[in-house]
């Protein structure tokens, strides 16, 4: 399939997903790798996760016109070696997606809905975001704030944040799209708040932030 689709957002921003329906040696011939990313590729052991690696190497070759290098900062959050373009990656077995934006922090986040969310809920909720809870909707609910919450961590790029009590989803009704309100607690006490956008599609869910 490769490209699903790319549009720019109202933000600024460009969203991106590749649907991985290729094989590992069409993917290699699509993506460019360069030498010091081929190397670690070469030694992960899954063939999924290099699918998806090499999924993500062809969606930026899609994206971007010159050829772009990828790094990961100590805390594992992407960066581009040579361009000041923000970028936050996320994937599955089956898409990957990119959002960048030229200037603005950004945070994404895709999980399939075909996954039990249940360990979410102690893992990750808090006593009044688990009260919310829909119960005709409660694997739905759970996947949103999930996403939701990975979207925010990514765009934090903080490490040992506690998803139960620093990110403090605001209560909304599961929909196929819509924005929802996310304060995000720092161990000092500050708040920041956000709107994070989520979408439903084939089955999937998708959340981002920027700014």
């Amino acid at each position: 399939m490769g490209l699903y689709f790319s549009r720019e957002l109202e933000s600024g921003a460009t969203i991106s997903v590749w649907e991985i329906t290729e094989t590992e040696e069409e993917l290699m011939n699509l993506s460019s790798v360069p030498h010091d990313e081929l190397e670690d590729l070469l030694i992960t052991k899954s063939s999924a996760r290099r699918k998806e690696r090499l999924a993500v190497r062809a969606l930026l070759n899609e994206l971007f016109d010159g050829k772009v290098y990828l790094g990961h900062h100590d805390n594992g959050r992407p960066f581009l070696q040579n361009s000041l373009i923000e970028i936050s990656i996320s994937h599955t077995g089956r898409y990957v997606c990119v959002l960048t934006h030229p200037d603005d922090s950004v945070g994404v986040d895709i999980e399939s809905l075909e996954r039990n969310f249940s360990a979410v809920e102690k893992k990750a909720l808090s006593p009044e975001e688990i009260e919310n809870l829909s119960e005709s909707k409660r694997n739905l609910h759970l996947a949103i704030h999930w996403s939701v919450k990975e979207a925010v961590y990514k765009r934090m790029s903080l490490t040992e944040v506690d998803f139960a009590r620093q990110i403090n989803v605001k209560k909304f009704s599961p929909r196929e799209e819509g924005e929802i309100d996310v304060e995000f607690i720092h161990k000092d006490g500050t708040v920041e708040e956000f709107e994070v956008k989520y979408e439903i599609f084939e089955n999937h869910i998708l959340a981002w932030i920027v700014g």
